[in-house]
């Protein structure tokens, strides 16, 4: 099993920067099972949707809505994942969860991000 901690939420204004962290926890093994890791969101009322991904190699996938704006990556221990926000907009604003992929999926709480205008 693995345990996600989310970090990094807060309020900004339009425009302004933000850096989630996510680090994952459990047996070494677990950690060394993990495929991707991964940001979603849920906006009240809405599904919840992919923001970005990151494989084990490295490899990236963007929602269009963020591209260019957002970047994902992993730590160096490789059991950590970043975001960082940058150009955020009131649209941005949601609860963020980090995931990991290992067999199964498993997510972290949330943290709160809400852009102002």
């Amino acid at each position: 099993q693995v345990q996600l901690v989310e970090s990094g939420g807060g309020l900004v204004q339009a425009g302004g920067s933000l850096r989630l962290s996510c680090a994952a926890s459990g047996t070494i093994f677990s950690i060394l099972s993990i495929n991707v890791m991964g940001w979603y969101r849920q906006a009240p009322g809405k599904q919840r949707e992919l923001v970005a991904l990151i494989s084990r190699d490295g490899n990236t996938v963007y929602e269009d809505s963020v591209k260019g704006r957002f970047t994902i990556s992993r730590g160096n221990a490789k059991n950590t994942v970043n975001l960082q926000m940058n150009s955020l907009k009131p649209e941005d604003t949601a609860v963020y969860y980090c995931k990991a992929q290992l067999g199964s999926d498993y997510w972290g709480r949330g943290t709160q991000v809400t852009v102002s205008s």
